[in-house]
């Protein structure tokens, strides 16, 4: 079954891989905002030879209705528990980008049972406090899916020429305009209004993300951190669990998963195979 009717809301996933009683590890890959899990299409494949993987479409994203309730982070990792429940999953080990990335965290933090590991991808957080109201009053425009397209294109890998590069840029910004414009304000409000600030920005977001007690691998731009004011060390000193990483690409975008796939699939199986024993 692809659709389970979560919270209110239809959601879309597909589950692949080994049947449950064979050796490997659940995987859940959350994509990020305004995209969907076609993002994962160059990880599914690869993961799911060895693991179990699920890969949902998060409310109001892809094929998944949004409805019903919020947009917020929280209500993604609501859904996702519920999900989760629903397939006899957990824990898993949470691979997110960006937007999922912190729904991730979010998991780990208020669903610890669920959560075996988590995978952050040029995450969503960490940003300087007054960068967040002023991307949030962006938002607030009659064309709220005009400035997504804009803010996410300046997240793209522009150095990287060629037809698979532009390929890549075409398909996010084509997604991003057909999303409907309440869900995109919806989103980005949720992760950068005054309310979202404690799992966001500096220092709140410190105080939370300390709260996870699994293993944590980190995976992010060099440009991005840059924009950040921060240093891939960062994250490392947030987690407490031993076999905790952190790994900055030069060279790359935001999508980095997908720009260097088969480096990215390597490193995070390996490192998925190093996990101890549960």
């Amino acid at each position: 079954m692809t659709y389970n009717m979560i919270n209110g809301n239809r959601l879309f996933h597909t589950d692949e891989g080994p049947a449950a009683d064979r050796a490997g590890e659940t995987v859940l890959l959350v994509h990020g905002a305004t995209c969907d899990s076609h993002d994962w299409s160059a990880q599914i494949g690869a993961f799911s030879a060895r693991h179990r993987v699920i890969a949902p479409d998060l409310r109001g994203h892809g094929r998944s209705s949004g409805l019903t309730g919020g947009q917020r982070p929280r209500d993604f990792a609501s859904d996702l528990a519920e999900l989760l429940d629903g397939v006899d999953a957990g824990p898993v080990v949470v691979v997110g980008h960006s937007l999922g990335a912190l729904v991730a965290s979010v998991l780990a933090v208020e669903y610890p049972s669920l959560v075996r590991a988590v995978v952050a991808v040029d995450p969503a957080y960490g940003f300087e406090a007054e960068f967040a109201p002023q991307l949030a009053a962006a938002f607030r425009v009659p064309d709220p899916v005009g400035t997504a397209a804009a803010v996410l294109g300046g997240l793209e890998n522009t150095a990287e020429a060629g037809p698979e590069a532009e390929a890549l840029r075409v398909q996010h910004r084509r997604r991003v305009l057909a999303m409907d414009p309440m869900t995109v304000r919806d989103v980005f409000h949720g992760l950068f209004d005054e309310a979202a600030t404690p799992l966001t920005v500096r220092p709140g977001v410190e105080a939370y993300l300390s709260r996870r007690t699994c293993p944590v691998l980190s995976l992010s731009a060099a440009d991005s951190l840059k924009a950040k004011g921060i240093d891939g060390d960062w994250e490392e000193a947030l987690t407490r669990h031993p076999h905790s990483a952190s790994v900055v690409l030069e060279g790359v975008g935001h999508w980095l998963f997908q720009e260097r796939p088969a480096e990215f699939n390597a490193l995070v199986l390996g490192w998925i195979d190093g996990l101890p024993t549960a």
